[in-house]
């Protein structure tokens, strides 16, 4: 068997390199059974005969038992539950906050500094979909469809960083970002972006649980439906107890083990199995195949082959393996493919609505503080680049350099790098990629579901059934609606599943749902002269527009609408374009030239209510005007930079290297495990080093309290102080007569 602990050499006597196995000889009609044969006669390269005759990787059976997934699933979630209740009841009882408010509970007291903000963006944006669909891409596409899926998904929480300046500039108060609706626009518009904020967290958490369900199966043999409702408990326990400012500490936990194991599975590939020249060199062997060949590679006995009928069960839209469709040469190591700019169109689309239509991004920007709310949307942006990027770029690239018999079922469904970590690690890269693949639920299924509460509390209850509400009622009907949204979205996945569709399906489609919103709420924030009744319009237009240009797109291409049909990438393009577009193009002629009333947003703020006279974060120090305009200014210039740098700059010095050269491809390797390192470094140590003096003060104050005592060090000093100024003059003679003394001893050792 192959022992994955030593590096394998490609050596001419056991392992043919490129120069030896030139494609020319094999690329045609005949079927060279020979370089087959030899290939899978080496243990140490790919196709490999452990997998001859398999249809599929997994295939029904599970690297991992029952057990380890019950373990996991609900002894993680409690374990979770109890830490990050501990540290919320701690960090409550010795900084004299020990009445937990409404405005607390949804908004974390408005203080949270930069290096949290920015674990917390981390944490929220990487669903399951980043870690499973990032790799289905690069399976699929190769090195375009990491990059696409990162640079795609990561521009919009640079640009939501111009949003969060302009919601501490105008509404400083609001709770939610239909609050600011309702606020500035009225009820009709208010009712209308509810329904699109829901739609957000429910697309969110049903991809989640979707993902996170097929790959808890795959790995452990618990059936999806049942992980589906145990997974959202242990959201529910910590969520509801600690609120927001749980959620914030939970995610950055969560956020520390997602990057030590993105850390570990680059280390794998990379350095410890494989270098970047050998995956170099397997890639280029997969699009090299002929079909015969790969015929011969997914069949019931390739070592003795005859190609007779049934004996292979290859299809070439099933496995990967041959010239890739709409790339360069056929190749994977290219930026230049069809389907894979494709995908980046409906990744930049559909990822917009998921950030400036989830009511989780604009409460973690309530929740900053002004100074550090535009510097932790863009470190949190870049950072989380590193997750997808970096972790597709090892995983989801090796899984078509080693030829594993992975199916496009398994692929979209996201089985792709717990695949490859078995590979590679056995049970131990399984139960890696199950622990992270958790922590990235329950980081982003609190996130959704506090948000989910903080809507039904604000912009529901409060709004049009108890106007009058106090913060206990809304702190209570929070907590109700935490549990509810759980068990609700825990069998809504049941149902999604049921009628067919995966997570890569409805990834492709959240923009198509929910991208019409998009611009709205943009102008929302950003433009004095956006109509309200503009925005409905635009709105419900653009949804109707993109539903139907989806379904008839379907019609056209394949003549019938199917769960498959309408799953295609040129449908789902279509369809997400027309969303964002339309809307965008129907609000900005209505408020130009029908509705063209100047609004002032110095009055936005005064239409929002406290529920609690709770002015955490609201002081005039910070709301300083003149810190906020530079804040807006220093995020609106490195914003725009970075997002014309990672869309269109980087893919255009991509294009003239066409298919990258073994120099080239070890270069983006470099970078791509370079910015998963830093990033590791920054997003682990910088909220640690910020809130230093608060970690001391709880510490200190845990262990006064445990020898008996209350309050913290700082007290103590404080007390011992004032304890000497009053000790009467004998005593401080005394106490000075008796210092030459002690000293004495030391004098005469001397």
């Amino acid at each position: 068997s192959w022992s994955h602990s030593s590096t394998p050499e490609l050596k001419p006597t056991s392992s043919p390199t490129t120069q030896e196995y030139n494609p020319k000889p094999y690329a045609t009609a005949k079927m060279s059974s020979d370089l087959v044969v030899e290939r899978l006669e080496n243990p140490l390269i790919p196709p490999f005969t452990e997998y001859s005759g398999k249809t599929s990787y997994f295939g029904g059976n599970t690297p991992l038992s029952k057990a380890v997934g019950y373990v996991v699933v609900l002894g993680f979630g409690a374990l979770f539950s109890i830490f990050t209740t501990a540290i919320v009841y701690i960090d409550k009882k010795f900084k004299g906050n020990a009445n937990m408010t409404s405005e607390h509970f949804n908004t974390a007291g408005r203080m949270i500094k930069t290096g949290l903000t920015a674990s917390v963006i981390v944490s929220q944006w990487t669903w399951a979909a980043t870690l499973l669909q990032s790799s289905n891409v690069a399976w699929q596409y190769g090195v375009s469809g990491p990059f696409w899926y990162a640079s795609g998904a990561t521009i919009q929480v640079l640009l939501f960083g111009v949003l969060a300046i302009s919601l501490k500039k105008v509404a400083p108060s609001a709770h939610t970002v239909c609050e600011i609706v309702r606020a500035r626009w009225g009820k009709t518009a208010h009712l209308t972006f509810l329904f699109f904020a829901f739609c957000a967290n429910i697309i969110v958490t049903s991809m989640l649980l979707l993902g996170g369900a097929a790959t808890v199966e795959a790995l452990t043999g618990v059936d999806y439906r049942l992980a589906s409702f145990l997974i959202p408990w242990g959201v529910i326990l910590y969520t509801s107890a600690g609120g927001l400012k749980a959620t914030f500490i939970a995610s950055y936990l969560h956020t520390v083990i997602i990057f030590a194991v993105l850390v570990t599975m680059i280390l794998v590939v990379y350095i410890k199995t494989y270098s970047s020249d050998q995956i170099y060199t397997f890639l280029d062997w997969t699009v090299s195949y002929t079909p015969e060949e790969c015929s011969q590679i997914y069949s019931t006995n390739p070592l003795n082959y005859t190609g007779a009928e049934g004996e292979s069960f290859f299809d070439p839209n099933t496995y990967a393996c041959g010239p890739v469709p709409n790339n360069n040469q056929g190749s994977y190591l290219t930026m230049l493919s069809g389907d894979g700019l494709m995908f980046g169109i409906i990744n930049i689309v559909g990822n917009f609505g998921t950030v400036f239509v989830d009511q989780s991004y604009w409460q973690s920007a309530i929740a900053a503080r002004p100074s550090s709310a535009a510097k932790g949307y863009l470190l949190g942006g870049i950072c989380w680049f590193a997750i997808p990027f970096s972790l597709a770029t090892s995983l989801g690239l090796a899984s078509t350099a080693l030829m594993l018999p992975i199916t496009a079922g398994e692929a979209g469904a996201g089985l792709v790098p717990p695949a490859v970590a078995d590979h590679l690690l056995g049970d131990a890269g399984a139960v890696l990629v199950l622990i992270m693949l958790f922590m990235a639920i329950v980081s982003t299924g609190s996130a959704e579901s506090i948000a989910v509460s903080s809507l039904v509390a604000y912009d529901i209850y409060r709004e049009y059934f108890n106007p009058e509400a106090t913060g206990e009622q809304i702190l209570k009907c929070s907590r109700i609606v935490i549990v509810v949204f759980g068990l609700f979205m825990g069998a809504f996945s049941i149902l999604l599943a049921e009628i067919g569709l995966n997570l890569g399906w409805v990834y492709l489609f959240m923009g198509i749902m929910i991208g019409s919103a998009v611009i709205p709420l943009w102008n929302l924030m950003t433009w004095d002269k956006a109509s309200g009744k503009g925005a409905v319009i635009a709105a419900w237009s653009g949804l109707v527009l993109a539903l139907t240009g989806w379904l008839v797109g379907a019609k056209i291409e394949s003549g019938s609408v199917t769960v498959a049909t309408l799953g295609s990438n040129p449908v789902m393009l279509s369809g997400n374009l027309i969303a964002i577009l339309s809307s965008g193009f129907i609000h900005y002629v209505y408020s130009k030239f029908i509705d063209c009333e100047v609004y002032d947003f110095s009055k936005l703020n005064e239409n929002i209510q406290l529920v609690e006279h709770d002015m955490s974060g609201l002081t005039a120090e910070e709301q300083n005007p003149d810190e906020l305009r530079r804040a807006y200014r220093w995020i609106t210039r490195r914003g725009y930079v970075l997002t014309f740098v990672l869309i269109i700059f980087w893919p255009l010095l991509s294009i003239p290297a066409g298919v990258f050269t073994q120099g080239y491809f070890a270069f983006w390797v470099l970078v791509s495990i370079c910015w998963g390192f830093g990033a590791t470094i920054v997003i682990t140590l910088l909220p640690l080093v910020e809130s230093q003096a608060d970690i001391g003060q709880d510490l200190s104050g845990l262990w006064n309290y445990i020898r008996c005592k209350k309050g913290d060090a700082a007290d103590y000093a404080e007390e011992e102080e004032e304890v000497a100024k009053e000790a009467p003059e004998p005593v401080k003679e005394a106490e000075a007569e008796a210092e030459p003394d002690e000293e004495a001893p030391a004098k005469n050792e001397e």
